[in-house]
Protein backbone atom coordinates (compact mmCIF):
# COMPACT_ATOMS: atom_id res chain seq x y z
CA UNK A 1 0.00 0.00 0.00
CA UNK A 2 3.18 2.51 1.25
CA UNK A 3 4.41 1.91 -2.25
CA UNK A 4 1.45 2.53 -4.64
CA UNK A 5 1.04 6.73 -2.29
CA UNK A 6 3.75 8.04 -3.62
CA UNK A 7 2.69 6.91 -7.51
CA UNK A 8 -0.91 7.93 -7.25
CA UNK A 9 0.57 11.29 -5.57
CA UNK A 10 2.82 11.64 -8.81
CA UNK A 11 -0.01 10.88 -11.19
CA UNK A 12 -2.58 13.34 -9.21
CA UNK A 13 0.21 16.39 -9.32
CA UNK A 14 1.00 15.05 -13.49
CA UNK A 15 -2.95 15.42 -14.18
CA UNK A 16 -4.04 18.74 -12.57
CA UNK A 17 -1.09 20.39 -11.91
CA UNK A 18 -0.33 21.49 -15.31
CA UNK A 19 -3.25 22.95 -16.82
CA UNK A 20 -2.99 25.94 -18.91
CA UNK A 21 -3.12 29.13 -18.29
CA UNK A 22 -6.54 31.86 -19.07
CA UNK A 23 -5.56 33.56 -21.93
CA UNK A 24 -5.97 37.37 -21.65
CA UNK A 25 -7.86 39.30 -23.24
CA UNK A 26 -5.33 40.85 -25.06
CA UNK A 27 -3.65 37.21 -26.11
CA UNK A 28 -7.26 36.12 -27.27
CA UNK A 29 -7.54 39.56 -29.31
CA UNK A 30 -4.40 38.61 -30.95
CA UNK A 31 -5.81 35.54 -32.14
CA UNK A 32 -9.21 37.07 -33.30
CA UNK A 33 -7.26 39.43 -35.42
CA UNK A 34 -4.57 36.08 -36.66
CA UNK A 35 -7.72 35.01 -37.94
CA UNK A 36 -9.16 37.57 -39.90
CA UNK A 37 -8.26 37.19 -43.38
CA UNK A 38 -5.11 39.24 -44.64
CA UNK A 39 -4.64 40.15 -41.54
CA UNK A 40 -0.86 39.85 -42.24
CA UNK A 41 -1.41 42.96 -44.60
CA UNK A 42 -2.61 45.03 -41.90
CA UNK A 43 -0.17 44.13 -39.25
CA UNK A 44 3.20 45.89 -40.35
CA UNK A 45 6.67 46.82 -38.33
CA UNK A 46 8.12 49.28 -40.01
CA UNK A 47 11.15 48.91 -38.13
CA UNK A 48 14.73 47.09 -39.38
CA UNK A 49 17.81 47.03 -37.85
CA UNK A 50 18.77 49.63 -40.40
CA UNK A 51 16.37 51.82 -38.76
CA UNK A 52 12.86 53.07 -39.71
CA UNK A 53 11.67 51.69 -42.96
CA UNK A 54 8.13 52.55 -44.24
CA UNK A 55 5.78 54.54 -42.41
CA UNK A 56 3.55 55.00 -45.35
CA UNK A 57 1.44 51.91 -45.19
CA UNK A 58 0.98 52.15 -41.82
CA UNK A 59 -2.53 52.64 -39.94
CA UNK A 60 -2.23 56.19 -38.12
CA UNK A 61 -4.92 56.96 -35.31
CA UNK A 62 -5.77 60.80 -35.26
CA UNK A 63 -7.36 62.07 -31.92
CA UNK A 64 -9.74 64.79 -31.76
CA UNK A 65 -8.28 65.24 -28.07
CA UNK A 66 -5.67 63.51 -26.22
CA UNK A 67 -6.62 64.98 -22.51
CA UNK A 68 -9.91 65.06 -20.99
CA UNK A 69 -9.67 67.27 -17.83
CA UNK A 70 -13.09 66.61 -15.84
CA UNK A 71 -12.78 69.29 -13.68
CA UNK A 72 -13.34 69.08 -9.99
CA UNK A 73 -15.62 65.92 -8.98
CA UNK A 74 -16.85 64.70 -5.41
CA UNK A 75 -15.58 61.13 -4.62
CA UNK A 76 -17.76 58.35 -5.66
CA UNK A 77 -18.45 60.17 -8.56
CA UNK A 78 -18.31 58.23 -12.15
CA UNK A 79 -16.02 60.29 -14.67
CA UNK A 80 -17.30 59.15 -18.30
CA UNK A 81 -15.63 60.37 -21.31
CA UNK A 82 -15.45 59.71 -25.25
CA UNK A 83 -11.98 60.24 -27.20
CA UNK A 84 -13.13 60.10 -30.25
CA UNK A 85 -10.36 59.39 -33.49
CA UNK A 86 -9.66 58.75 -37.19
CA UNK A 87 -7.71 56.70 -39.05
CA UNK A 88 -5.53 58.89 -41.20
CA UNK A 89 -3.43 55.85 -42.29
CA UNK A 90 -3.45 53.78 -45.80
CA UNK A 91 -4.70 50.37 -44.29
CA UNK A 92 -7.51 49.15 -41.86
CA UNK A 93 -6.88 50.51 -38.17
CA UNK A 94 -6.71 47.35 -35.61
CA UNK A 95 -6.94 47.70 -31.80
CA UNK A 96 -5.51 45.19 -30.08
CA UNK A 97 -5.73 46.67 -26.28
CA UNK A 98 -6.60 49.56 -24.49
CA UNK A 99 -5.74 49.49 -21.11
CA UNK A 100 -5.81 51.70 -17.64
CA UNK A 101 -3.11 51.78 -14.67
CA UNK A 102 -5.60 50.80 -12.30
CA UNK A 103 -9.23 48.94 -12.37
CA UNK A 104 -11.29 52.16 -11.89
CA UNK A 105 -10.76 52.86 -15.42
CA UNK A 106 -12.05 51.27 -17.69
CA UNK A 107 -12.46 51.42 -21.26
CA UNK A 108 -14.61 50.08 -24.09
CA UNK A 109 -13.22 50.29 -27.98
CA UNK A 110 -14.50 49.19 -31.09
CA UNK A 111 -13.16 45.71 -32.60
CA UNK A 112 -13.84 45.52 -35.59
CA UNK A 113 -10.89 47.08 -38.10
CA UNK A 114 -11.72 50.67 -38.82
CA UNK A 115 -11.34 51.35 -42.60
CA UNK A 116 -9.16 54.24 -43.62
CA UNK A 117 -10.46 57.73 -43.43
CA UNK A 118 -12.93 56.26 -40.75
CA UNK A 119 -13.86 57.97 -37.70
CA UNK A 120 -14.79 55.92 -34.04
CA UNK A 121 -14.21 56.06 -30.60
CA UNK A 122 -13.11 54.95 -26.89
CA UNK A 123 -15.43 55.70 -24.24
CA UNK A 124 -13.91 55.29 -20.38
CA UNK A 125 -15.82 55.32 -17.38
CA UNK A 126 -13.50 56.43 -14.05
CA UNK A 127 -14.93 55.80 -10.89
CA UNK A 128 -13.56 58.23 -7.99
CA UNK A 129 -14.29 55.73 -5.41
CA UNK A 130 -11.53 55.72 -2.94
CA UNK A 131 -9.69 58.42 -5.08
CA UNK A 132 -8.90 61.53 -3.59
CA UNK A 133 -7.29 64.99 -5.04
CA UNK A 134 -5.16 65.58 -7.70
CA UNK A 135 -5.89 62.16 -10.60
CA UNK A 136 -4.37 61.29 -13.77
CA UNK A 137 -4.96 58.54 -15.72
CA UNK A 138 -3.44 57.40 -18.46
CA UNK A 139 -5.08 54.87 -20.97
CA UNK A 140 -2.38 52.96 -23.57
CA UNK A 141 -3.97 52.22 -26.45
CA UNK A 142 -2.05 49.47 -28.58
CA UNK A 143 -2.81 49.28 -32.81
CA UNK A 144 -0.98 48.90 -35.41
CA UNK A 145 -0.02 52.37 -35.66
CA UNK A 146 3.82 53.31 -35.47
CA UNK A 147 4.61 53.85 -32.49
CA UNK A 148 1.98 50.99 -31.56
CA UNK A 149 1.27 52.22 -28.58
CA UNK A 150 -0.98 56.13 -27.93
CA UNK A 151 -1.49 57.26 -24.61
CA UNK A 152 -5.11 59.23 -23.55
CA UNK A 153 -5.52 60.84 -20.10
CA UNK A 154 -8.50 61.50 -17.75
CA UNK A 155 -7.10 64.32 -15.47
CA UNK A 156 -8.80 66.27 -12.53
CA UNK A 157 -9.56 66.45 -9.06
CA UNK A 158 -11.39 64.61 -6.68
CA UNK A 159 -13.05 66.18 -3.60
CA UNK A 160 -12.87 63.70 -0.81
CA UNK A 161 -15.85 62.74 1.63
Amino acid sequence: MRSILPVFFFVLVATFGCQPEKASKSDRRIEEISAVPNAAEMIRNPISANGLEDTTNLAKIAFVETKFDFGTVNEGDKVSHVFKFSNTGNIPLLISDVRSTCGCTVPEWPEEPIPPGAQDQISVVFDTDGKKEKQNKPITITANTFPSKTVVSLDGFVTPK
